[in-house]
């Protein structure tokens, strides 16, 4: 695949992902939600990483702060503290001491908020990308 097809297939997978998140919220599933939308910019972090890098396989991680930096993407220091606290709801999610944790935060209003700052960061990487 050329460099613009691995970048393609991180933006089309990630709006899939993002219908879903809709899906997810509108049924109730909060948590669920919250751990797609994290996928949603892990897959544009991703292309973004094949972007601005010589390589078109991006790292096999999950840390989205890790992913922007080795993108060379800096999105102001608000921002980047906010991702740093969203990579919660990664795969460590899935564990049950953790889950149990998480479920608790996840209401509707608190997936609400942080679906709408998800929104917006997603929409800055999408113009950053072909």
């Amino acid at each position: 695949m050329t460099k613009e097809q691995h970048i393609d297939y991180w933006k089309s997978t990630a709006e899939e992902d993002w219908i879903t998140v809709g899906v997810l919220f509108d049924t109730g599933r909060f948590l669920h939600a919250l751990f797609w939308s994290h996928l949603v910019l892990e897959k544009l972090a991703k292309a973004l990483w094949v972007k601005n890098n010589e390589g078109n396989t991006p790292p096999k991680i999950h840390n989205l702060i890790t992913l922007l930096k080795q993108a060379n993407v800096d999105l102001g220091d608000e921002t980047m503290n906010f991702i740093g606290k969203f990579n919660d709801f990664q795969l460590s999610s899935r564990y049950p001491d953790y889950l149990n944790k998480m479920y608790k935060i996840a209401t509707k209003d608190y997936t609400r908020t942080i679906l709408q700052t998800v929104k917006e960061i997603r929409q800055c990487l999408l113009k950053m990308l072909p």
